[in-house]
């Protein structure tokens, strides 16, 4: 009974250690030190197959759910907003687009455009792609 109290005290001590860190790396050798200790406490097995459930089972809990777990946890990738999320959208020509005027037609809304090249020209209708924005200029070009 001793040595099932020893080994839920270190899954206890793990645990809260967890809380530290945040790898899951250690909820999962906690969780193998309370299976430990459950078979301490069900059993009067010797220490080494204590040792041996403790191992089996942290390696499978770090192989198995620790992934899936992390996978559940880590939030996803932040999608561009603002400004940002509109570089490489599509958008159509309104007025003549050369060298500082024209405008494009974005998301819905009416920007001011200007050429990547200061040579190129486009005009009303054509569909071009926006390259980042500038103060309230959409910077386009021509996808060929």
């Amino acid at each position: 009974m001793a040595v099932a109290v020893i080994w839920l005290i270190f899954a206890l001590v793990l645990a809260g250690a967890e809380a530290l860190s945040g790898h899951m790396f250690l909820l999962m050798l906690g969780g193998g030190a309370l299976a430990a200790s459950a078979t301490s406490w069900l059993t009067d097995a010797p220490l080494w197959v204590d040792g041996a459930v403790f191992l089996i089972v942290s390696v499978l809990l770090l192989a198995l759910v620790r992934p899936a777990l992390r996978r559940r946890l880590t939030p996803p990738e932040t999608l561009p907003t603002g400004i940002k999320a509109l570089e490489g959208k599509s958008a159509l020509v309104l007025d003549r687009i050369a060298r500082d005027e024209g405008r494009v037609k974005l998301d819905g809304q009416v920007w001011t455009a200007r050429p990547l090249n200061d040579d190129d020209v486009y005009e009303p209708g054509e569909s071009v792609t926006v390259t980042h924005i500038e103060g309230a200029t959409a910077v386009v070009f021509r996808r060929v």
